[in-house]
């Protein structure tokens, strides 16, 4: 199975172990509002809450290799704002070490 169906796999699923498995110990996300740095302990704890999610819908994977994922969805939040969002992953030694979103909001 590619890194992406896993990724989406134990995202969707919450399973914080499975999550932790595919993420590198020096793992970073960089939030596209702010440019703010967030490690892999943080990112574990807001991937795998039980919390509200915003709803995605139309989830692919544009392009896969054993360096780089590119996937783009569109995503609906709580408040009604509705973005379509860019996620890149960059892969070292078949775990994610940086992961980065661009959004553009879309129309209601």
């Amino acid at each position: 199975m590619k890194f992406g169906e896993r990724w989406l796999k134990a995202y969707e699923s919450r399973d914080r172990d499975a999550l932790g498995d595919l993420i590198d110990d020096d793992f970073v996300y960089i939030r596209h509002q702010s440019g703010k740095e967030i490690t892999k302990e943080e990112m574990l704890n807001i991937w795998s809450s039980g919390g509200p999610r915003p709803k995605r819908r139309n989830y692919r994977v544009i392009y896969e290799n054993e360096d780089i994922v590119v996937s783009h969805q569109f995503m609906d939040f709580q408040s009604g704002d509705k973005e379509a969002v860019m996620v890149v992953i960059l892969l070292k030694n078949g775990k994610a070490v940086r992961m980065e979103t661009g959004a553009t909001p879309m129309p209601c």
